[in-house]
């Protein structure tokens, strides 16, 4: 039966071919080797607190391709020292499920256990993912699958509820930067048999190019690597422009943590504010050229829209939180569509920062010293002995009133923050407060 499925072996190592994709090579055999994903296995947090105590249940990894999700579970298998079946939801069948199933019945009745391993388990049909459940609930194998789409949309919720769902991010440039060196310096797996020198620059494009995957910027860097005559120093000198053409994609001048990226924010949001779309998609389209973070954009756009929008258009927040929904569920390359949807909605609103702007008046004359104490009527009085304080006494409720606003002091000393500008739908709000505040005026005047 094991010459059924290739990949079954009982520690899921499995010697490669030296002409396998550096990738392939340089997988992580153990907790230490494994690179990224410290939310989930820093010290101390629960998915290595598992896998370190040997109490993992079925499991499924959830994220974007090259993760890591192949490699955390012939990590965990190797760990576990567990028998290892690999399934694929693309080709895989019931059938499949079946002997997968009978051998880790058998290896059970040895003493053994089993990890039955599917990749692309969203790719599983209704029938397919319920032959599963039987089996993972008696624990006959222990379940670990990988998918790219989000399990509580794409899998079946039987199986999403006897499983723990770990959720993979994109790597960081640094974690690249960390698996380049770790390649190059290892002449058993790597390319450590090769004179490599490997500059800053190259190393850092092909992380930020690679969007997080760690398949894509190792199989670059071997190209790279392959392609890259040798020097007149008998060196292979791995350029800027090299590391460019072995990715296929243009360098752009842009340092992730420096001016450039600075300088480029900079210029996208005073575009946003200056209502010019034109310029913000560029600055935007700049941006994601050079791998920039997806969440720093996000993050940009929805601070801009309370920021710079506000009140003048107050579905600006609203669409840039589901811009930024959309971009971590759907991931490039189509999240450039959604951003660009937000990005021109963004700049061609009206924009008004009254409310940032009344917020700081108040912050400043907090800062300064001057505390107000709350008016008597404004304190609580749901508690034993209040009214006896004369707290609450006199206050008006506003809900008793036709037109809902009853002329009464908020703040001690009548100081105004808020000042709405006429652009937009920040133009009602002015009106409003015109009326309310002329008819406060009134009252004050009348005693």
């Amino acid at each position: 039966m094991d010459d059924f499925f290739g990949s079954a072996t009982t520690d899921a190592e499995v010697s490669l071919p030296a002409d396998a994709p550096l990738a392939a090579r340089m997988r992580p055999r153990t907790l230490e080797e494994y690179v990224g994903q410290s939310h989930i296995l820093g010290e101390g947090k629960l998915l290595r607190r598992a896998i370190e105590a040997d109490r993992l249940s079925s499991v499924i990894f959830y994220g974007p391709p090259g993760t890591g999700k192949t490699s955390l579970a012939k990590v965990i298998v190797n760990r576990t020292k567990s028998r290892f079946i690999e399934l694929s939801g693309v080709e895989g069948s019931v059938a499949d499920i079946r002997r997968a199933v009978g051998m880790a019945a058998l290896e059970a009745r040895n003493g053994g256990r089993t990890v039955l391993f599917i990749d692309e388990i969203h790719r599983f049909n209704k029938a397919q993912q319920d032959a599963l459940l039987p089996d993972v609930e008696r624990g006959t194998v222990r379940l670990i699958g990988a998918t790219t789409q989000n399990p509580f949309f794409s899998i079946n919720s039987p199986l999403v509820s006897r499983s723990q769902i770990f959720q993979l991010q994109p790597l960081t440039e640094e974690d690249l930067i960390v698996l380049q060196n770790r390649a190059i310096a290892d002449p058993e797996r790597g390319l450590g048999n090769l004179p490599i020198d490997l500059d800053e620059d190259a190393a850092r494009h092909l992380a930020a190019v690679s969007d997080g995957d760690a398949r894509k910027c190792l199989n670059a860097l071997e190209i790279a690597a392959r392609t890259t005559p040798f020097a007149k120093d008998g060196r292979i000198h791995i350029t800027l422009e090299t590391a460019s053409e072995s990715i296929q994609k243009k360098a752009v001048v842009y340092d992730g943590t420096g001016d450039d990226h600075y300088d480029t924010a900079s210029a996208f949001i005073k575009s946003l504010r200056g209502s010019d779309p034109d310029a913000s998609l560029y600055w935007l389209a700049k941006m994601l050229h050079a791998g920039e973070e997806l969440r720093f954009i996000t993050r940009r756009l929805v601070i801009f829209a309370s920021e710079d929008v506000g009140l003048a258009d107050p579905l600006a927040l609203p669409l840039a939180i589901s811009a930024q929904q959309a971009v971590e569920f759907v991931g490039l390359p189509e999240a450039r569509i959604t951003l660009a949807h937000a990005v021109v909605y963004l700049a061609t609103s009206p924009k008004s920062n009254s409310a940032y702007a009344a917020l700081g008046k108040a912050e400043k004359d907090l800062a300064q010293g001057r505390t107000l104490a709350v008016p008597a009527h404004l304190r609580d009085s749901h508690y034993k002995g209040a009214k006896s304080l004369g707290h609450g006494e006199g206050y008006k409720y506003a809900h008793n009133d036709e037109g809902g606003y009853v002329p009464q002091a908020y703040l001690p000393e009548g100081r105004s923050y808020y000042h709405p500008t006429r652009y937009g739908a920040e133009s009602r709000i002015a009106y409003r407060l015109e009326v309310w505040r002329a008819q406060f005026e009134e009252a004050k005047k009348m005693g």
